[in-house]
């Protein structure tokens, strides 16, 4: 497939054509991304609980995400690939963030890098930008800010929040911010947002009128979690499949059926 770049992104806001993007860790997934035809890869922090199995993803340090990023280009060469920053990356300085997100475009061939936050990061948000370095935005619910929140919730149902949201996402737009994830907020913001500016709009829980739609990999296929947060849609049972071909491969092998003639080498 023809590359993804930020322009054909960019063009597709434009024409009113939905992006797709998928947050996965590794190379077998970004390689079904790629096959599939989808937009876009993000290598999220959530890898420390996808991936890693943590409660949340603080813990996730700047070498995993490099090390997986570096993994997902190689599986997704031709897919407009971001990267997140964790926590703790880029809040310290303008200058260790400008060091830290160098160091993943460097490193891993991402096209751009996300952070977390609004008015609290626009001065890092604007350097990075003068620098080179594209950036992706997230308001509304930021999982790196989950201890303020007391847990994952809807951000933006009183007036006082929606209008800290209109306002975060204006001054990442002036900061230069060229796409910002709506994260757990009512899709009349959303909406809104998304239709008062030519910054990209991506939603996790933001309802159908953003510009694309993201989603966890292993949420879509079924893999991760007896429980679902309302905004997944499973596209298949994965886990259950999985589950079943193990169950199988037990069995088979404690009975002797496996491996048969056929699949063992000659003498």
């Amino acid at each position: 497939m023809e590359r993804v770049t930020l322009r054909k992104l960019i063009k597709k806001k434009e024409q009113g054509q939905k992006i797709t993007m998928i947050s996965t860790y590794d190379y077998l997934t970004a390689k079904l991304c790629q096959e599939a035809g989808i937009d876009s890869v993000l290598v999220g922090d959530s890898l420390g609980m996808v991936f890693q199995g943590l409660d949340t993803t603080l813990s996730v340090t700047l070498e995993e995400m490099i090390y997986h990023a570096k993994a997902v280009r190689r599986g997704a060469p031709d897919l407009f690939l971001i990267v997140d920053m964790p926590f703790m990356s880029y809040q310290v300085s303008v200058e260790e963030a400008l060091r830290n997100c160098g160091r993943v475009m460097k490193e891993t061939g991402a096209q751009a890098v996300k952070l977390e936050g609004g008015e609290e990061i626009a001065e890092t948000v604007s350097r990075l930008v003068s620098a080179g370095i594209p950036v992706v935005g997230h308001i509304g619910f930021t999982p790196q800010s989950i201890h303020r929140f007391g847990g994952p919730r809807v951000v933006g149902k009183t007036e006082e929040e929606a209008e800290r949201l209109r306002k975060d996402f204006r001054i990442l737009q002036e900061a230069g911010a060229f796409m910002i994830v709506l994260e757990s907020v009512p899709w009349r913001i959303a909406k809104e947002l998304t239709e008062s500016s030519d910054v990209i709009t991506i939603g996790i829980g933001a309802g159908r009128y953003c510009d694309g739609q993201v989603l966890v990999f292993h949420d879509l296929v079924g893999l991760y979690g007896d429980k679902k947060p309302k905004f997944v849609r499973r596209y298949a049972e994965g886990a259950k499949l999985f589950i079943d071909a193990l169950r199988r491969f037990k069995i088979d092998v404690e009975r002797g059926d496996f491996p048969s003639e056929e699949e063992s080498y000659g003498p």
